[in-house]
């Protein structure tokens, strides 16, 4: 099967035009966040104390996290490829901050339901997982059949067994239901295991550090007041599963579409011989 969200090649890393347009998109966004909402950035400047050192009052786990991710995501750029995943991933990280914020398992320090300033950072996260992916890969690729499939049992069991208790007082809310639907046909319908297991792994590592960051300075903080709960940091991987999955899906039709604007409506037509 082809991929719109492929398994990452093996490509050496490179810097190209498109990582240098990649880069510029992702500063002028930044740009825009700091112009419409002013108020929210006022108020961090206005944090700074002059009585104390500056490198004191420098966040670097914010600064750490933008130059792993900036620099993950300007490697190996390929525009038409990277347009697709930052779709899917502005669209997915709607809806799961949607869910998140109106169901109170998550509040965001300004009780948005759920905040427009966030929603750029799923995209620019969706990059550097994609990137991370091409690492992780390396190590699910020599796993054998057996551990494959005893490493994705521990993953998403694991994953499974926190969703429940985590969410279970929300049972009632038609987001959360959908939640539980979507992840459990994910888990039970197994595509790519390898490539699911290092999607899976590159979301996780990833969404630790944003986690920490994010409940440690109050950004965002969950019902459970955990800085952060194991099961929000595992979370972050079955987005990326599931937005991975959601890849193939749009790539499947577009491939299907193509070849009936090729061959005509009747797909015996397509077949040779």
């Amino acid at each position: 099967m082809t991929e719109l969200v492929p398994t990452p090649d093996r490509r050496s890393p490179s810097l190209s035009r498109a990582s240098y347009l990649l880069l510029s998109l992702l500063l002028a966004t930044i740009a825009l966040i700091g112009i419409v909402w002013w108020p929210l950035l006022a108020e961090a400047v206005s944090t700074f104390n002059p009585n104390y050192p500056w490198w004191w009052q420098v966040d670097w786990l914010l600064l750490g996290i933008f130059a792993v991710m900036t620099s993950l995501i300007v490697v190996g750029a390929d525009l038409r490829r990277d347009a697709a995943i930052a779709a899917i991933g502005l669209m997915g990280g709607l809806v799961i901050e949607s869910w998140g914020t109106q169901t109170a398992l998550w509040t965001y320090y300004t009780f948005e339901r759920p905040p427009l300033w966030i929603l750029p950072a799923w995209p620019v996260a969706s990059l550097a997982i994609d990137r991370l992916m091409t690492l992780t890969q390396r190590a699910t690729d020599r796993l054998g059949e057996r551990a494959t499939a005893l490493a994705y049992l521990l993953a998403f069991g694991t994953f499974s067994a926190l969703m429940l208790p985590f969410v279970w007082h929300t049972r009632h809310a038609s987001l959360t239901i959908a939640a539980l639907v979507l992840c459990a046909f994910l888990i039970a319908t197994p595509v790519q295991p390898r490539t699911a297991l290092a999607t899976f792994i590159a979301g996780v590592a990833l969404g630790y550090f944003l986690e920490l960051w994010g409940t440690t300075r109050q950004c965002w903080t969950y019902y459970t007041l955990q800085t952060p709960p194991v099961f929000a940091v595992l979370a972050h991987g079955m987005a990326a599963v599931a937005f991975w999955r959601t890849g193939l899906v749009l790539n499947m039709l577009r491939l299907t579409l193509g070849v009936r604007r090729r061959f005509g409506a009747d797909p015996d037509s397509a077949r040779i011989g």
